[in-house]
């Protein structure tokens, strides 16, 4: 007999807020963008699992083009709870990249 291991779903709470934040986190890393937000990235000096920079420098906006999004104060208006889970929603996408752009940009991906 073999267990295997399961998350347990934790219940979003700020439901509307997270969608949003979320729908601007996919748009950053599809094909034809995520190479601009990496460049972004690599301009202001940012690594790639520093989200709170990330939001700190609204590079998400600069990358979803929306000017009225504010991904700022949409992850700060969320419990802690689902700021958890948008970090880690945001750091499964950037693993996801492609292995040639994460090539590309192996100072953004540095531990160090």
């Amino acid at each position: 007999m073999t267990v295997t291991f399961q998350r347990a779903p934790i219940k979003i709470e700020k439901e509307q807020e997270f969608a949003r934040l979320k729908a601007a986190v996919e748009q950053a890393f599809l094909p034809e963008k995520v190479e601009r937000f990496l460049k972004q990235m690599s301009r202001k000096g940012i690594r790639v699992r520093d989200f709170d920079a990330v939001l700190a420098q609204r590079l998400l906006e600069g990358v979803v083009g929306e000017a009225e999004l504010d991904a700022r104060g949409l992850y700060g208006s969320l419990p802690v709870s689902d700021q958890a889970q948008m970090r880690e929603f945001y750091l499964s996408k950037l693993e996801g990249v492609d292995i040639a752009l994460r090539h590309k940009f192996k100072k953004l991906y540095q531990y160090y």
